[in-house]
């Protein structure tokens, strides 16, 4: 797998730098994975050589007769598992995906309504230093001050006052279920396109571990890495017809499919990553078995396990626990308050990988927040299970309380080392 790149000594030895850190530590950043050796194996082939603008049978370069089957696989695959009417595979990324979608839907400066950054939101729903905040209007809504939680009732009063053209549903950093089916009501109510941004729980949602948003809404994006294990890449579902084409599109001939395609190619994207294409092919074919439900549902049982002990061992979390794969210790509470960067890399001296996040209504700044946001993904994709997440939650505890401590710190890291060394990864790559 690696016999060439040996030739550049430079690049060789940062891979095996890499794997031995992936190997050896604790993965928790939420937004990470652990693809399958086949999903590795179908980002390293011959398909990344190709140039193949437009759609399958409507592409700008000739020979593109074997992408086409790719594609076409990809989109396949996607629609059942989603149950979704129209896909597109081709985005590059969450942020490009869902930069799509704002230009399918929205003109510039239309109002729309996201949730705050620091509520658990993305930066993609509306921050002021990100294209969403700075082409349109957002108006965030946020969680509750004293039980950190999304009160519907008020994201109700706010979409009736303000009345905005789009209402975008999603998480990055938010640790309880969304009410996908509520959030329509209330856009059906006021007239509003409704935008779900799943790439947090995209597994999840697929296996029915958490609510799936495709049946409710007119577009849903996700990243295809993340909790559906694929490579770094992102999809678009949309429903095909546009139900207010006559209210805010009625000068374009095309239906919400037809716009959401053209916005991706040729509005912001050239040529697709084909060899992308095909991974995400194919673990979109490994999500539709059976056994990736059972890891979906252990994902949350970790997360709930991981949690639950880290509230044992005198930390606090974000709403109190979890109900999806991630959680957030709140450093304020022990007096930590702007310390998460600190405390980030403390955890990684002990090889324990996680990643310093705002809390709601954060006290202190982004660059220097007071939370640590960690989830179970990855370490369920090496096989960890709840007793595994015991051993996780007694290390993160202890350095976080003696995030100065060099002492406790190698010792936690030695206890880690004997954890991973339990759960081998990618055993099949020698170097």
């Amino acid at each position: 797998m690696t016999k060439h790149l040996q030739n550049d000594k430079a690049a060789f030895e940062a891979l095996k730098k890499e794997l031995k850190r992936i190997r050896e530590g604790i993965e928790l950043i939420p937004s990470e994975n652990f693809v399958s050796s086949a999903v590795l194996e179908a980002m390293g082939t011959v398909f990344t050589n190709k140039y193949s603008e437009g759609y399958p049978q409507k592409r700008y370069y000739g020979g593109n007769q074997v992408v086409d089957i790719v594609e076409q696989l990809a989109i396949d695959r996607a629609k059942e598992l989603f149950g979704a009417e129209h896909v597109n595979v081709q985005p590059y990324s969450g942020s490009p995906a869902n930069m799509a979608v704002f230009f399918a839907l929205l003109e510039p400066g239309d109002k729309f309504m996201g949730l705050d950054l620091s509520a658990g939101g993305h930066l993609t729903h509306g921050s002021p230093v990100n294209f969403s905040g700075k082409l349109f209007n957002c108006v965030p809504y946020n969680v509750k001050k004293d039980t950190q939680l999304l009160d519907m009732d008020q994201v109700h009063k706010l979409a009736i006052k303000e009345k905005p053209k789009m209402i975008l549903s999603g998480l990055t950093a938010y640790p309880r279920k969304l009410d996908f089916e509520a959030f329509q009501k209330i856009a059906d109510e006021v007239g509003a396109y409704h935008f779900a941004d799943i790439s947090h729980i995209a597994g999840m949602c697929a296996t029915g571990v958490h609510q799936n948003p495709v049946p409710y809404c007119d577009v849903v994006t996700t990243t295809t890495h993340k909790t559906l294990r694929g490579p770094r890449g992102a999809i678009i579902m949309s429903k095909n017809e546009d139900k207010y084409h006559d209210k805010y599109h009625a000068e374009s001939k095309k239906n919400l499919a037809e716009l959401i395609d053209f916005n991706v190619f040729p509005g912001i994207q050239g040529g697709p990553h084909d060899h992308i294409t095909l991974a995400k092919a194919v673990a979109f074919g490994e999500a539709l078995k059976p056994d990736f439900k059972t890891y979906a549902e252990q994902i949350v049982k970790n997360a709930k396990t991981l949690s639950e002990e880290l509230i044992n061992q005198g930390l606090t979390l974000v709403t109190g626990g979890t109900d999806n794969h991630l959680m957030v210790i709140d450093l304020s509470a022990n007096d930590l308050t702007g310390k998460g960067k600190e405390v980030q890399n403390a955890l990684e001296q002990a090889e324990i990988y996680v990643n310093k996040n705002t809390i709601p209504y954060e006290p202190a700044t982004p660059f220097n927040p007071s939370g640590i946001r960690l989830g179970t993904p990855a370490v369920t994709s090496r096989g960890m299970v709840e007793v595994d997440m015991k051993v996780i939650a007694k290390g993160i505890a202890e350095v976080v309380k003696n995030h100065q401590d060099e002492p406790i710190i190698e010792r936690v890291r030695k206890e880690m080392l004997a954890l991973t060394q339990k759960y081998p990864l990618y055993p099949e790559i020698e170097i």
